[in-house]
């Protein structure tokens, strides 16, 4: 093989480093795999954050060989709750409630740090031979034949593709000249650790509260990661409370039901937003994770659709090569663009949709959800459907969602 087939990943988070891992696994040690990113000088991850990992995710994690290093610090969500009440009822009725597992020994949803996932796949990605360089992709140009990528530290790549996993603020997608369509919820996701007294037993919560959501969300331990919406200037004022007037609020909020509750990290606001690429493709390159699209964080959907895209491209891309296909080419990219941009425009508008329908004080509203939620949880079969789609297991899966290997 050639340099020209060079595959260049500008961007070392989950989306970047595990779809080096996929294709390094599927297409052998000819083609190099280099990912480029000035973050992966920073090492071991100091990101406080916890994301929710949906079965399918979780299956891909185990064949590229990932899962293995962070099973045992991985919380199962073993059921969950959701409730919708006005921030000083007495009491948080739940109106519905999801329970068991989407097949034989797989709960629908870990929970893990992301921390311990991001070093995971450094350590593996270096194990597997990809190129990590810790430098930007700086420009590119890009013709029929190839892509020429230039890194920050002065080097020159001739590759085949260029992936742009370099987040929502993407300067490779703003070079290419894709647009994005979408809006500012002007809402604020603040988020932070907490311990407690009693033990969670694996159950997830969301509370519906006028503000928005309030997930309390399990970790291993006595310890859950909560994700607590706010209109931005009321998320900037609680995050800039001293520690015990911030605890107040939070006890507002999480209520005694675990015991008392102990913050362990500084809490922080990161602001919400919605948008979609107007394409995911250009020439000769694809963009995958949040430089794609950016959802709201009321279905914990955000950093599962990232890898979803991974597994998505990952088989195209490993297909086209082992048919002598040049995997750059406009028809392999088109065939992931097709793949992945419904589903992501299907769960833009169920997000929208719930953080509208979720996120107001009206009453008539309440009353609306209220009995929906409540016609949901007595019907079985519609309650399974959802949580399978939760997990990331209809439609057409790619092979890495399925458990299977490229």
């Amino acid at each position: 093989m050639t340099a020209q087939r060079s595959i260049v990943i500008g961007g070392g988070a989950f989306a970047g480093l595990a779809l080096a891992l996929a294709l390094r696994q599927g297409l052998g040690a000819e083609i190099p795999v280099i990912v480029a990113d000035p973050a992966l000088s920073t090492r071991p991850s100091r990101d406080p954050r916890a994301s929710a990992i949906v079965a399918a995710c979780r299956k891909l994690f185990d064949v590229i060989g990932i899962w293995g290093d962070v099973a045992d610090k991985a919380q199962p969500i073993l059921d969950m709750v959701v409730t919708d009440s006005k921030l000083d009822d007495a009491t948080r009725p739940a109106f519905l409630t999801f329970t068991g597992q989407v097949e034989p020994g797989e709960p629908f949803a870990h929970m893990v740090e992301n921390r311990l996932l991001i070093d995971a796949l450094v350590k593996r990605a270096e194990a597997a031979g990809v190129q990590l360089r810790a430098t930007a992709v700086t420009s590119y140009d890009s013709t029929a034949d190839g892509i020429a990528v230039t890194l920050a530290d002065g080097s020159r790549i001739d590759a085949s593709l260029l992936v742009a996993a370099d987040g929502a603020r993407s300067r490779l997608r703003e070079r290419a000249g894709i647009v994005t369509h979408g809006w500012d919820y002007n809402q604020s996701g603040i988020v932070v650790t907490v311990s407690h007294e009693r033990d969670h037993e694996g159950r997830a919560e969301e509370h519906f509260l006028p503000a928005g959501p309030f997930a309390i969300l399990p970790l291993t331990g006595q310890r859950s990661s909560l994700v607590w919406t706010e209109r931005r200037s009321e998320a900037q004022r609680i995050v800039g409370l001293s520690a015990d007037e911030f605890h107040a609020e939070l006890e507002r909020r999480f209520g005694l039901h675990l015991g008392e509750i102990k913050v362990l990290d500084q809490p922080r606001a990161f602001p919400l937003s919605y948008f979609v690429a107007r394409s995911f493709i250009g020439q000769r390159l694809a963009l995958v994770g949040d430089a794609a699209h950016v959802i709201h964080p009321i279905a914990g959907q955000g950093l599962n659709m990232g890898l979803k895209d991974v597994a998505a491209l990952a088989e195209v891309v490993v297909d086209a090569a082992r048919l002598g296909t040049d995997p750059g080419q406009i028809d392999v990219l088109e065939r992931y663009q097709r793949w992945r941009r419904f589903d992501t425009m299907a769960m833009g508008v169920a997000t929208n949709s719930l953080n509208f329908l979720f996120s107001n004080q009206s009453t008539l509203l309440r009353t609306v959800r209220d009995i929906g939620l409540g016609l949901v949880d007595r019907a079985p079969p519609l309650k399974e459907l959802f949580m399978r789609q939760a997990a990331g297991l209809t439609g057409e899966v790619p092979r890495l969602l399925r458990g299977e290997a490229l």
